[in-house]
């Protein structure tokens, strides 16, 4: 039981050594903590009546008033921070409050070692809340990846907690839902600011489950010192003024803080009018990023010939005016080479080639193996060539095929990539022969410059990805996809790799792994703690990325071949729902190992490195907060996404391009893509090779639409952009 000196005087810790000792001017902390007087001590001839009257204990002992003297002077002389001298105060109230309930006293030694007894007892309930906390954290930043400094406190932690689960946190403690009407008010005036930049993630495996957004959404602070918003122009960049930009396009105010604070202008309150109109960032003078942009899908018909060309040409100059550099044109294998193996028509092509060249325009040119009209934003229908078509209808299995059987016709499988399955040759021998036939007909265009990359096609629409989310076979968005392995000749392989590994029963895809719209929570695999992360489930999604990094491998040292000393790029898509959960499951199904615990990128950008090729990267226009305000059940974190991958790529020292995922006319998508392409900080001066916008049509050039277009342009070019 803790002693105590029963007191109902607040009594000067010093005032006991003047009474024992009065030449005695500078007791230590603990016996200033512990000496009392001794009871009956006569009172000193100073003392008198008045307000200098000596205080008086219980027990009947005085002591002198203290001379008036500066508590800081007081507590630096005695070493002491203010938060000691609080904390040793409030031991103390605690101590007089036990002494009142007990009414017990002690001696003078007994005092003395209650005051050091205290004092240790304080130091190690401290030195463990300290320990306690280092633990969470080190957890945290261990296995979920938060962005918490190595001495942050409880306060931080809980902040980071209460973001990961959609809260809005701000500087001051405030915190309320994000999506939830009737937020606190808050002024243009005081609006919080931007939070320090996080570090970029390397080597470190991406945010999981029931993980901070602290480092993402610092990175977004960060990033976007200028935010358009529509009520009244660029305002801060926060986590709660942002002008969502919609699927359509079209700009739909997300601000709900500038909602609740600004009205019509009725009852003195303040109209959007009134806002002060704060500048975009400044992007003069920052370095010189190359936009493109892509052509309509059917810019080549099926006859192998220019759709529109009076039409494109006016579009083209339109596009040259505002300062573009190229355009990207899809260069279709179900045309070209569309109706017997070997037999290739370019003429579409070569009309095409001279409209741009004649523009001084430059070309991205894409190798699309892959079946145009099964994806989202597909407006016209262009299969695989016929005489695959065939051979398909013969032996399905030169498809990706699912746990039911179904068959998707959009690409080939990767298992045939050395199978002489296509009438004698191997599925890469047909990329190849492919390839190499285009270099020869426009070898002119490559000696000229005109072709300033060659994207390479490794998978559905483009990208290097299984079609685990395919639309034809029922998928909806938010859904985790399906595995896409059980053709024969993938299946043969998996069964290779599980004798090889000396496990023959593990050479089949996993029978709990949902379906194409089921959550990860909702399979025995995807969920927390599930089957992905126990043996079998690692064996599984090893092999089955590594099946992927292994096409591409093999897929791009053809394309060195054949296009030697050209620039290449590889598409990688941003699959970015459900990478708030511990599995990142659409990851997983698509062919990226990357659950919360591993980085699933780093691979593929070291197989990029290897050949010298570039990482083309989409969704950099997506925010987080608006994918949570739409679809908050999917867990999306398409920054988190994007941050993770640019940070592997550049740290693989591999060059990194992007598109938008979606359409894109708003200054708030445009400023979104410009704070990725230039980050505002990075002490590398690291920023993007290129951008191309997706895409070429009808609404890009609505006034407006064009406005902002062309605004955006200049900006990428670092140009001076006045604001208006």
């Amino acid at each position: 039981m803790r002693n105590s000196f029963v007191s109902h005087t607040r009594i000067p810790k010093h005032a006991a050594s003047h009474a024992r000792n009065p030449n005695h001017t500078q007791p230590s902390l603990s016996a200033r903590a512990s000496r009392t007087p001794a009871a009956g001590s006569p009172p000193s001839a100073a003392q008198s009546p008045g307000n200098n009257a000596p205080t008086r204990t219980p027990s009947g002992s005085h002591f002198p008033p203290l001379a008036s003297t500066d508590p800081a002077k007081e507590m630096e002389k005695l070493g002491m921070s203010e938060e000691e001298e609080e904390m040793e105060v409030k031991e103390e109230e605690e101590e007089e409050e036990t002494a009142s309930y007990l009414n017990s006293s002690t001696s003078e030694g007994g005092r003395r070692s209650r005051g050091r007894e205290e004092k240790e007892r304080t130091k190690m309930r401290e030195r463990q809340r300290r320990a306690i906390t280092a633990r969470i954290l080190g957890g945290l930043r261990k296995h979920g990846n938060y962005n918490l400094r190595v001495r942050a406190d409880i306060n931080e932690v809980i902040a980071a907690l209460a973001r990961e689960a959609g809260w809005l946190v701000l500087p001051d403690g405030t915190t309320f839902p994000s999506s939830q009407a009737g937020r606190p008010t808050t002024s243009a005036s005081t609006l919080p600011m931007p939070h320090s930049a996080a570090p970029p993630l390397r080597g470190m495996s991406p945010p999981g489950s029931f993980r901070s957004l602290d480092h993402r959404q610092a990175m977004v602070d960060k990033r976007l010192r200028g935010v358009f918003s529509p009520l009244a122009g660029p305002v801060p960049a926060s986590p709660l003024c942002f002008a969502t930009a919609g699927i359509s396009g079209t700009s739909q105010d997300q601000s709900p803080v500038l909602e609740d604070s600004i009205e019509s202008g009725e009852d003195g309150k303040v109209t959007r009018e009134d806002l002060p109109r704060l500048p975009d960032r400044d992007f003069s003078g920052t370095p010189y990023v190359p936009v493109y942009v892509m052509l309509p899908l059917g810019a080549v018909n099926m006859n192998c010939e220019v759709a529109d060309p009076d039409g494109l040409i006016n579009d083209l100059k339109l596009l040259k005016s505002a300062g573009v550099d190229g355009v990207m044109v899809d260069c279709w294998w179900g045309i070209v080479e569309a109706n017997k193996p070997l037999e290739y028509n370019w003429s579409g092509y070569k009309s095409l080639f001279q409209i741009i060249k004649q523009l001084k325009l430059k070309l991205q040119v894409v190798m699309s193996f892959h079946k145009c009209g099964s994806n989202v934003g597909d407006d016209i229908t262009i299969p695989l060539p016929n005489w695959v078509a065939q051979i398909g209808r013969a032996n399905p299995d030169i498809y990706f095929t699912d746990g039911h059987g179904r068959r998707n016709t959009e690409c080939l499988t990767w298992g045939i990539d050395k199978e002489r399955v296509l009438r004698g040759r191997t599925a890469l021998e047909v990329y190849f022969d492919f390839m190499r036939s285009f270099r020869v007909e426009f070898n002119e265009l490559f000696e000229d410059g005109v072709i300033s990359e060659i994207e390479v096609g490794l998978g559905p629409c483009g990208e290097l990805r299984y079609p685990s989310y395919a639309m034809e076979h029922g998928w909806r968005y938010p859904g985790i996809g399906e595995f896409q392995c059980y053709d024969q000749y993938l299946m043969k392989s998996l069964r290779n790799a599980a004798e090889g590994r000396g496990h023959s029963f593990w050479g089949k895809g996993p029978d709990n792994a949902g379906t194409y719209n089921s959550r990860p929570q909702d399979t025995k695999f995807f969920c927390d703690g599930g089957d992905y992360d126990g043996h079998y489930g690692r064996f599984f999604l090893a092999w089955y990325s590594k099946v992927l990094i292994d096409h591409a491998d093999h897929v791009l040292t053809l394309v060195k071949l054949a296009f030697e000393g050209s620039s290449i790029a590889v598409k990688l898509s941003g699959v970015h729902w459900w990478y708030k959960t511990a599995s990142h499951a659409a990851e997983l199904t698509a062919g990226f190992y990357n659950p919360c615990n591993r980085d699933g990128y780093a691979p593929i950008t070291a197989m990029l490195k290897k050949h010298n090729a570039a990482l083309n990267f989409t969704c950099v226009e997506l925010r987080t907060l608006n994918q949570y305000e739409m679809f908050p059940e999917a867990m999306s974190d398409p920054e988190g996404l994007v941050w993770q991958v640019l940070n592997a790529a550049w740290d693989a020292n591999i060059p990194v391009s992007s598109e938008n995922a979606l359409p894109c006319f708003d200054r708030d998508g445009f400023h979104k893509i410009l704070e990725n392409a230039k980050p505002f900080d990075d002490p590398d001066g690291r920023h993007l090779l290129s951008f191309t916008y997706l895409r070429l049509a009808p609404a890009l050039f609505e006034e407006m639409n064009f406005f902002e277009f062309k605004r955006f342009v200049k900006k990428m070019h670092g140009e001076a952009v006045l604001d208006n």
